[in-house]
């Protein structure tokens, strides 16, 4: 390494200890700078805490002492003050210079954290430094605070006078009671004079708090008063006579209303207007619209119950005629049925659930006539509302429904048994002339044979008809079984008249294949001979095989010969 190379290194490191140096100046400086600013701002707001706003005011006070209680509050602010003056502010002008050296000897991280619990201590000297003040002004502040508020209560206080004076009549009665509050109020507004000359703060508070608790509860006397008379003299009273006289009429009508109570509600609602009535007097309110409004919108809703007894009796009356009719009615349906069940027994296999569900349905109706009669015996007697009544009935009325719907369904089931064998009936003639039908079929084109399993099923169609004639010659008939044994037979005869009718056609078209293709037999020899295999075939009574062997002979010579054919054959 040569000399050169050597005083390159030393140049580049010295120059990066010379950056380094320069970079932890730098932090350095500006730390100190940052907590210098912290410290200089704590500084202003520990100089702020003592202003001159507090000797003002503690110098109000003093200009205001003129009673022991008010020197005695003076001199524990004065101490309050001292103290935070001569040791808090000196605590804190200590740390202040602590905090100032460490920033000094370079210590940031112990000043950092000093400066942090200083600040807090500082406003906690702050805080009470601001709640002395606080004191202080309630009593220096007072007589402004006070003369204010009693102003507006003297505002408040005309209008309600005048409101009092310019509708006297509305408060017969109350006047002197009310006027007796008036007094009560221009003593205390005289009082409060006497004790904002004597500076006696304390006792100022209270006058002001019972002139506003006097006035707003007058203001609310002579705004609902008039109202508590109205109601508790004229118009509860008036509405108690109405439902008297109402009830009293509807008694002699008839209608039971013993349930609502009324004579005793009315009692209980004379009593509750009489106190009322009587805390009035001693202008005590409290509750008393509430509780006439309730009692109001209770007689109110009488009238109510009373038109519902009315229209309800209405509606027992037309229940009673319509239950009455429809008892009558389905009990003669239920007997006709009984009086003709043992025929059905004899004619038809009625199920045990078909008896037993008309059994439960006459049980179902007995039971109705029993509660029914229950309710026209009430009636008699008078002592069940129709409201209630009519509300039974109505669930009576919804029973049977009920049992009706079921009756109905029965007697369509015992009906549908007749019904169901005249169908049978029917029906076989009608599968009798069907199987006539499928042996037309057979005798009129004469097949020279006949295959076997046309003899088969003719054989289980006759059979099928046999059993429907069974089942019909039973006593008592079992409808279930009788309709099987049709549907059984009718499919079994459709099936024999859908082979003889293909049997006929098959034939026919063979024949007719045969005899179309007889003009090729001397001019093709295929065609010869096919013929002759379709011929031996058809006399074996397998037609189908001679038509498909045909066509596929004819095809040969004479493409689309089975829609030729087809076509004739339908003509």
């Amino acid at each position: 390494m040569n000399s050169i190379t050597i005083l390159a290194l030393i140049g580049i490191y010295t120059v990066g200890l010379i950056l380094i140096i320069i970079t932890i100046y730098g932090i350095r400086k500006r730390t100190r700078n940052k907590l210098e600013n912290e410290l200089s701002r704590l500084e202003t707001l520990k100089n702020l805490i003592i202003s001159s706003g507090i000797l003002n005011e503690m110098d109000k006070v003093k200009s205001l002492i003129n009673n022991e209680t008010l020197e005695k509050r003076y001199k524990k602010w004065e101490k309050r003050y001292k103290n935070i003056e001569e040791n808090e502010m000196s605590k804190l002008t200590d740390k202040l210079l602590e905090i100032e050296g460490l920033i000094k000897d370079g210590k940031f991280k112990e000043a950092s954290f000093s400066l942090a619990r200083c600040e807090l201590d500082i406003y906690y000297v702050k805080t009470d430094m601001e709640l002395l003040i606080d004191s202080i002004r309630d009593i220096t502040m007072s007589e402004e605070r006070n003369r204010n508020a009693v102003t507006k209560l003297k505002a408040l206080y005309r209008e309600v006078v005048t409101k009092y004076n310019n509708k006297k009549s509305d408060y017969k009665g109350m006047e002197k009671s009310i006027d007796l509050q008036f007094d009560n109020i221009n003593k205390l507004f005289s009082a409060f004079e006497r004790v904002m000359e004597d500076n006696d703060y304390e006792e100022v508070g209270k006058i002001v708090h019972a002139l506003d608790d006097l006035i707003n509860n007058l203001k609310i006397v002579i705004e609902e008063t008039p109202t508590v008379i109205l109601m508790c003299k004229m118009v509860i009273p008036k509405k108690i006579t109405e439902l008297k006289s109402l009830a009293s009429k509807m008694k002699k009508d008839g209608y039971n209303i013993e349930y609502i109570n009324l004579e005793y509600n009315i009692e209980e609602a004379e009593k509750k207007l009489e106190d009322i009535y009587d805390r009035l007097k001693v202008l005590n309110l409290e509750d008393s619209i509430f509780e006439l409004k309730t009692m109001l919108d209770y007689f109110e809703s009488l009238y109510g119950d009373f038109d519902k007894e009315k229209q309800s009796k209405k509606e027992y009356e037309e229940y009673i005629n319509s239950i009455g009719e429809k008892l009558n009615r389905l009990t003669k349906v239920i007997k006709n049925i009984y009086s003709e069940l043992g025929e059905l027994k004899e004619t038809y296999a009625l199920t045990d659930e078909e008896i037993k569900s008309l059994d439960g349905v006459s049980k179902e109706i007995a039971e109705e006539k029993d509660n029914f009669k229950n309710i026209n015996d009430r009636t008699l007697t008078k002592v069940t509302p129709y409201s209630r009544l009519s509300k039974e009935c109505e669930l009576i009325s919804v029973r049977i429904a009920k049992s009706e719907d079921k009756l109905e369904t029965i007697i369509k089931s015992l009906g549908s048994l007749k019904e169901d064998e005249v169908r049978a009936r029917d029906q076989l003639t009608e599968i009798r002339g069907i199987l006539r039908d499928a042996k037309s079929k057979i005798k009129e084109y004469k097949l020279p044979v006949i295959p076997k399993n046309y003899y088969v099923e003719l054989e289980e169609a006759k059979e099928g008809i046999k059993s429907i004639n069974e089942e019909l010659a039973k006593k008592p008939i079992i409808i279930n079984s009788l309709n099987t044994r049709v549907d059984t037979g009718r499919d079994l005869v459709l099936k024999l008249y859908s082979l003889s009718n293909e049997l006929a056609k098959t034939a026919a078209m063979a024949e007719m294949a045969i005899v179309y293709g007889n003009r090729y037999r001397s001019t093709y020899k295929e065609v010869n001979q096919g013929l002759i295999k379709a011929e031996k075939e058809f006399k074996r009574g397998d037609y189908r095989t001679s038509l498909e062997t045909s066509l596929n002979t004819l095809n040969v010579v004479e493409p689309g010969i089975h829609k030729k054919l087809m076509s004739a054959y339908e003509k």
